[in-house]
């Protein structure tokens, strides 16, 4: 009979994964989960994502992005079996730890991870204030500049004030569609 040399207590470990392999590790691990041999070996291999505004050709369209490119966090009783199974999983480079011991996720940092996953509606950051000149990297107005005369943090929006035909014209943008001029 072997002898386990890891602590077999039920933990979150993070393990790193070939980028853009994240989903196929997860859904692979998964599927193992379901089979009998590894049942209440290995519980749930979960891929941290949340929700981001993303804006292309000028349309706004919330998707789901990583939080952590190139990892997979898995809840599972760490044994010479388990880690075994994972490791040789397609895709996976090993585990994080500490030299060759895989070390377990915190719970508080797991529960800060769900919670940070659970948001449904994305947060508008805007970091520009009135006044300040922008330049606008998306939209039919692309390649102009403009003074910002109106934020709209709850909604996202910036009003600019850009410079057509030798007057100021107001445009109202996406704050993901305007950059600093450094």
């Amino acid at each position: 009979m072997a002898v386990n040399r890891y602590d077999d207590s039920l933990a979150w470990y993070a393990i790193s994964t070939y980028a853009g392999y994240e989903d196929k590790v997860a859904d692979s691990i998964n599927q193992r989960v379901n089979g009998a041999e590894m049942k209440g070996k290995i519980f749930e291999a979960l891929v941290p994502k949340e929700k981001q505004i993303d804006i292309k050709n000028g349309k706004r369209r919330v998707i789901d992005r990583k939080i952590f490119q190139g990892y997979v966090l898995v809840q599972m009783h760490l044994s010479d079996e388990t880690w075994y199974i994972i490791r040789n999983t397609p895709g996976v480079t090993g585990f994080i730890g500490t030299g060759t011991q895989p070390t377990p996720v915190s719970d508080k940092e797991i529960a800060k991870i769900k919670k940070r996953m659970e948001v449904e509606d994305p947060k508008f950051s805007i970091n520009y204030a009135l006044g300040e000149v922008v330049s606008i990297t998306d939209g039919p107005f692309k390649g102009f500049e403009g003074t910002i005369s109106e934020l709209d943090s709850e909604k996202g929006k910036i009003k600019v004030m850009v410079s057509m035909f030798g007057r100021e014209t107001p445009v109202e943008l996406d704050a993901l569609q305007v950059q600093k001029i450094s």
